[in-house]
């Protein structure tokens, strides 16, 4: 891999929550695109990290396990990715289960939502795409799209599942400062995710930090796949000021997502600390 570009990503999903790929062929295409150490972040839940740290080793790559952690924060919903967790982890464990029970019963809202606005079926078909595992709006979305109700996911979302739309159901995920206990007490790392996506002012994404580092958060995902070259700087400016590490991640679902592509993570900005340059001492 050129120097260019990150040799780590350490925010990608699988079939185990919203990603296409099963876990151990997401470690594969990571494995081909040139990532040499790779994490596994599913959302809430920690089913994937066997098969794909199996995998990993089996390919001679270095895997980080990990899981992304739902967030309501004023009112907005953020996510905290943990890296370095121990899945066997009991507290951990308790509070990502606590977080797919009420991820199930926002799949039958969505569900009793779209029906009564005329599509009939559509948690049944998510829940069927989902494999009877972990149901998320993605599912929901790729349903509509096979049944002709839009072109494509990202269609689906501004016309049916974001805020004031038929299908949209308020998120009522975990405190931040749980969230990050949780990870800690799995000897984790929290990062958060994607900062720059939310839609924030300045000040708040600030007061969003400046808490996040009270409850004991580490780092910031300065280079992410939805981030912008701006955003790169911008983010890695506020991991300095707060003191944060810096993290990179591509927010991989697969490659029916073109946009977002393994192993072509820009290097972090000069002047970041990265999250991964202590792990070698422990």
């Amino acid at each position: 891999m050129p120097d260019m570009f990150c040799s780590y990503d350490l925010h990608a999903h699988s079939t185990a929550s919203d990603g296409s790929l099963a876990p151990a062929e997401l470690m594969r295409r990571a494995h081909a695109a040139g990532v040499k150490v790779m994490a596994l972040t599913d959302h809430d839940t920690l089913e994937g990290l066997a098969e794909a740290a199996d995998t990993a080793q089996g390919l001679g790559m270095d895997f980080v396990p990990g899981a992304e952690v739902s967030v309501t924060w004023q009112n907005m919903t953020v996510h905290i990715v943990g890296l370095g967790v121990d899945r066997d982890n009991g507290v951990l464990q308790r509070g990502l289960a606590g977080l797919r029970e009420y991820r199930d019963w926002r799949a039958e809202e969505i569900g009793r939502r779209l029906a009564k606005n005329g599509i009939p079926d559509a948690f049944d078909g998510a829940r069927e795409l989902a494999d009877n595992g972990l149901i998320s709006r993605t599912h929901f979305a790729r349903f509509l799209v096979a049944n002709g109700h839009a072109a494509d996911v990202r269609a689906v979302f501004r016309r049916f599942l974001v805020n004031g739309k038929p299908g949209f159901v308020s998120g009522q995920w975990a405190e931040l400062e749980d969230a990050v206990r949780w990870i800690r007490a799995a000897g984790g790392q929290a990062v958060i995710a994607h900062p720059a996506r939310y839609k924030m002012t300045r000040s708040k994404l600030r007061r969003l930090i400046a808490e996040f580092v009270e409850v004991g958060g580490e780092a910031l995902e300065v280079v992410s796949g939805s981030h912008s070259r701006d955003d790169y700087f911008n983010m890695a400016r506020h991991a300095r000021e707060f003191g944060l590490l810096a993290s990179a991640g591509s927010d991989y679902h697969g490659p029916e997502h073109p946009w977002i592509a393994l192993g072509r993570l820009p290097a972090l900005p000069d002047g970041c600390r990265a999250i991964w340059k202590d792990w070698a001492e422990h």
